[in-house]
């Protein structure tokens, strides 16, 4: 019985605590005039949403290495070129095989990673190599927007499908023994021509042979880039760079007790440092008009990955809420909802999920609150996923509208980026990245025309009595 009695006097006094709220009521804080609260009208809860480009960020030293020419019938032309250094098959001095070297051929080996982001029916890619005009260093760090020097003389090419899953079989020499038909793991190979190999490596003067870094000094490295005149729209291939190798098949000619033999084997020249060099051309879409334009909210905004763009948000009237409403509310939800605009989901579909951060005082960027797993009101439900039945985003960010309600912060502007989802805790990353490539066009809200399915702020709270 004592615990009956407990179980009913928690009941009864939860059902008193629960008396002291007068009502819930919901504000619709999306962009229309016409939000309620508990029945009367808001006429100043607007979000204001445009669209500005992203940061640039390092493009060296990535997991994933952007190769693309992409041509998207919305957000116009994106290109991403690699840069890359060229190594000897020996960390030191390189000492060239005994008796007559002959190759038979050079490859430019580039495996592929996942993130494929394009056209993979139609388009038929070609991937054109040049030598660099310009030195790689191992100890910088260059951002994807540097514009790589190379020489105008073609060193390879290879016109190729997007096929990035798929094993390719090679006939891979043995040293003493019958060449054999190996299989390696999805990659792009790209012919390179044999002069460029014996003019740098087998004739090379022994000089040059001599270290690494005096090889590198004559040699540069390769300059990689998907040729623009392919057929198709193209796309985006994710390279993963840290196997990436030239790989150089040749034939030893020895003579021994007047009897000559013939050994085919290979050997690999590694890169070591490599930076992706990407950029973005919007002229003839609407993506320049609605970079163009300088009113604070727009009908609808866009989001692009591969540093491409960002959208800026403002709940500038939260305030408001409490003029009108009162101070003696808690806000118990806060949810902002995202639509996709109708027809550009096919046949390119929508970042997986979007990174919604804030500025602070010193304009670096930083998690909301609902989001910085240090304040005890974020929350594992964060959000930001991309929800394909309904087309929808969703974020959780309750403490962050609170707080600025309340005005116990400043509003230094906060940002709709694409997310970094390599990882498990990708959402804990708002720095700009260039791994990740897609882009989503979705609905904003325009005055003249508002649609059902503009942005939102839908906000749940309880008016307390006092």
């Amino acid at each position: 019985m004592k615990f009956f009695r407990l179980d009913l006097l928690t009941l009864l006094i939860s059902l008193f605590i629960l008396s002291g709220c007068k009502k819930q009521g919901t504000v619709n804080l999306g962009v229309n005039s016409d939000n309620i609260i508990e029945g009367k009208l808001i006429d100043t809860s607007s979000v204001f949403i445009s669209t500005v480009r992203e940061d640039d960020a390092p493009g060296s030293g990535l997991t994933r290495t952007p190769l693309s020419y992409f041509k998207d019938p919305v957000f116009g032309i994106t290109e991403s070129n690699v840069a890359m250094d060229l190594n000897l098959p020996v960390s030191s001095a390189y000492a060239l095989p005994a008796g007559t070297i002959t190759i038979d051929s050079a490859v430019l080996v580039l495996p592929y990673t996942s993130g494929f982001y394009g056209d993979s029916i139609t388009t038929r890619y070609k991937a054109n190599v040049y030598q660099l005009d310009e030195r790689m260093l191992s100890s910088a760090s260059y951002p994807a927007s540097k514009k790589w020097k190379h020489k105008s003389v073609l060193l390879g090419s290879q016109s190729f499908f997007s096929r990035t899953n798929d094993s390719v079989k090679v006939v891979e020499p043995i040293r003493d023994k019958k060449d054999s038909l190996q299989k390696f793991a999805p990659q792009l190979r790209i012919p390179i021509n044999p002069q460029f190999i014996r003019d740098n490596l087998f004739d090379a003067p022994a000089s040059q042979l001599a270290s690494n870094l005096i090889f590198k000094n004559a040699v540069n490295g390769l300059y990689v880039t998907l040729d623009k005149g392919q057929t198709g729209p193209g796309g985006t291939f994710m390279l993963g760079m840290d196997s990436a190798s030239v790989k150089v098949y040749f034939k030893i000619k020895t003579t021994s007790a007047g009897l000559d033999k013939i050994d085919t084997t290979y050997i690999i020249m590694p890169s070591n440092v490599r930076s992706a060099e990407i950029s973005h051309d919007y002229s003839g879409t609407v993506i320049a008009t609605e970079l163009a334009s300088t009113q604070k909210t727009r009908g609808n905004f866009y989001v692009q990955g591969l540093l491409g763009l960002r959208s800026k948000i403002q709940f500038p009237y939260l305030k408001d809420i409490i003029t009108k409403v009162g101070s003696d509310i808690i806000v118990n939800r806060a949810e902002l909802v995202i639509t996709t605009q109708s027809g550009t989901t096919i046949p390119y579909e929508p970042l997986k999920s979007l990174m919604f951060y804030k500025l602070d005082l010193a304009k670096q960027r930083v998690n909301i609150q609902d989001n910085l797993s240090s304040d005890p009101r974020s929350n594992s439900s964060f959000g930001g996923f991309y929800n394909p039945e309904k087309k929808e985003y969703h974020f959780l960010v309750t403490a962050y509208v609170q707080d600025l309600m309340r005005g116990k912060v400043v509003d230094y502007g906060a940002y709709l980026g694409a997310a970094n989802n390599v990882g498990a805790d990708y959402f804990g990353d708002v720095t700009p990245n260039a791994q990740l490539d897609g882009r989503t066009a979705a609905i904003g809200f325009d005055s003249s025309s508002p649609s059902p399915y503009r942005i939102k702020l839908n906000i749940i709270y309880t008016k307390i009595s006092k």
